[in-house]
């Protein structure tokens, strides 16, 4: 943007009513635009407010790369989602939760060619790759495979399409693994605890998928329910590792024959420990809850983060890609999911629809239901508190009911201009620093 369409945009006549509405949203970077109207009415008929026009919502996307100001209220509330089930105190979960069993579960992928790495000496060394070469940390390279012929793309894909399905199988194999440690059938486990877990999906540089997860063991009964005696935090350990060992799942090649996908050999469990620091871990290497629930969210905002010109929407062609400045890796990546979303047999994973994130197809954050809170139930809070602070400022009880009647169409999508976008992100961005300035300061 120059400073000649800056300048020209901040004189339009029409900037204030813009402001506004941009401001309204946090500075969204593709706005929803809705025309209509708004009516609030008390029950004795009286008209607190109307409004009519056009106005703006946010678009809720949850990607950095797609809409900063968005991505940064998802994080907001994925924060408060994890960490009431972490430190509880908070949207009716006892604290309690704290002298839980815990346990801070990291799974990846499994290998399906060598890639280029980067690793270090305990004295600062880089350590050199098996293709020869030292890489610096900002190598595009580091990720890709070594040899691109010889990488099992096609595998990869599978398992990333698969990988939500491997998880629930995993937490199959750990309630019965729970449930043998407690010396019941996995049919009466029901009966004597349940298994809680928040977890978030994160991309490796080499394109895959792996899984960060908190997991809590409570009562029957949820998180207000003691867990049965004799599963401490290290017993959780244990049988977690046993389940992720044991989980498999057969799925069928392009050619016909089985692959078996499993979890990769890097898995890292530590306990959580209720402690409040301000390093994410301790000297013992253990997560602490106060801070585990912002590492858990920063990963629900991202992308497959490989390069920039990597696409945020779904793909309509394999053309598509010439204009984009992928890496080798992931552009292989990508035209194998579309090929094989051809096949009759993967008809079902909708693999061309997720080519452009690498053949994952899941949520990037999931919890089971017992706990904590829901998106919904925390944004259905704060649309109560704003309306609470509209009454407020209206004269009216917050207390006392009303009826609220919105008749509101689309119009449309995005901002008019890249101007008014750009200026948009730089408003958001100015959010953001403030919000950072507070917490340091």
């Amino acid at each position: 943007m120059s400073d000649l369409d800056l300048s020209t945009r901040l004189r339009g006549f029409d900037y204030p009513a813009w402001r506004a509405r941009m401001e309204a949203t946090g500075g969204c970077a593709h706005p929803v635009r809705l025309r209509g109207s708004s009516t609030i009415t008390a029950t004795d008929g009286r008209v607190l407010a109307q409004r009519s026009g056009e106005v703006w919502a946010p678009c809720g996307n949850r990607r950095d790369t797609v809409c900063p100001a968005c991505s940064d209220r998802y994080a907001a509330d994925a924060f408060h989602l994890i960490r009431a089930g972490l430190a509880g105190r908070e949207r009716g979960i006892p604290a309690s939760v704290t002298e839980r069993p815990r346990v801070f579960l990291t799974l990846t992928a499994p290998s399906f060619g060598p890639v280029h790495t980067r690793r270090l000496t305990a004295r600062g060394r880089v350590i050199p790759c098996s293709c020869g070469t030292h890489h610096q940390a900002n190598d595009p390279n580091i990720g890709g495979a070594v040899d691109h012929d010889s990488y099992d793309y096609a595998a990869a894909v599978l398992w990333q399409a698969h990988a939500g399905k491997l998880w629930h199988r995993f937490t199959i194999a750990l309630r019965r693994a729970l449930a043998a440690r407690l010396g019941v059938s996995g049919r009466r486990f029901a009966q004597l605890a349940r298994l809680s877990y928040a977890k978030v999906a994160e991309y490796q540089r080499r394109g895959l998928v792996h899984f960060h997860a908190a997991i809590r063991l409570d009562g029957p009964d949820g998180p207000a329910d003691p867990p049965p005696a004799g599963i401490t935090a290290e017993g959780l350990r244990d049988v977690i590792q046993e389940a992720a060992i044991a989980t498999a799942l057969d799925v069928e090649r392009p050619d016909g024959t089985t692959l078996t996908l499993r979890w990769g050999a890097q898995l890292d469990l530590r306990e959580i420990t209720p402690t409040a620091h301000d390093a994410v871990t301790d000297d013992n290497g253990e997560i602490t809850d106060t801070r585990l629930a912002g590492y858990i969210a920063k990963y629900a905002t991202k992308g497959t983060g490989k390069t920039d010109g990597h696409p945020d929407r779904p793909i309509r062609s394999l053309a598509h890609l010439e204009r984009m400045a992928l890496a080798d890796h992931h552009r292989r990546l990508i035209e194998t999911a579309w090929h094989l979303g051809e096949l009759p047999q993967y008809a079902e994973l909708n693999l061309r629809k997720w080519a452009h994130m690498l053949g994952f197809r899941g949520h990037f954050l999931t919890k089971s239901r017992a706990y904590s809170t829901t998106f919904r139930t925390i944004r259905g809070e704060r649309r109560a508190w704003r309306l609470a602070e509209q009454l407020d400022q209206l004269g009216h009880p917050a207390d006392e009911p009303v009826i609220v009647v919105n008749d509101w169409h689309l119009v449309g999508i995005g901002h008019h201009t890249d101007a008014d976008r750009e200026l948009a992100l730089a408003h958001a961005e100015r959010i953001r620093e403030q919000r950072t300035t507070r917490r340091t300061s």
